[in-house]
């Protein structure tokens, strides 16, 4: 039986949500810092002339280094980023996880409150009826 959303809304502990937002935020916002001003083109040679440019002299050795080095670079700075995206969302499934077990506790404490209630109830109507 899926849960209503207004009823999911209800019972998601906002307090935890609340405590764990700026933590989450953080991690975003140094995620968002870290993304490199854009590069230039791997393409591109250290001259500036394009690779599929007709008739350009082929590129030399040295030119060939400094883009390996370039293309190093920017392999490297994507492993990075990628690590943090992973760490974040690794926080986001943690979190996720306490809620998850969280609305399990209170459907069961709601479930308890409900039997207690129509007991309550029963007991109640049987004294009225004595």
């Amino acid at each position: 039986m899926p849960i209503p959303w207004m009823v999911a809304l209800k019972v998601i502990p906002w307090g935890d949500v609340i405590e764990h937002a700026p933590k989450v935020l953080n991690a975003a916002r140094k995620l968002l810092d870290k993304k490199p001003a854009e590069a230039p083109s791997i393409d591109v040679l250290a001259s500036g002339t394009a690779l599929d440019t007709p008739g350009a002299a082929p590129p030399s050795l040295g030119e060939l280094k400094n883009r390996l080095i370039a293309a190093q670079h920017q392999i490297d700075r994507q492993a990075r980023t990628q690590e943090a995206m992973a760490q974040t969302l690794a926080e986001l499934a943690e979190q996720n996880a306490r809620l998850v077990a969280a609305v399990a506790v209170l459907r069961t404490r709601t479930r308890m409150l409900l039997w207690g209630a129509a007991v309550l109830a029963a007991g109640l109507i049987g004294l009225a009826l004595r």
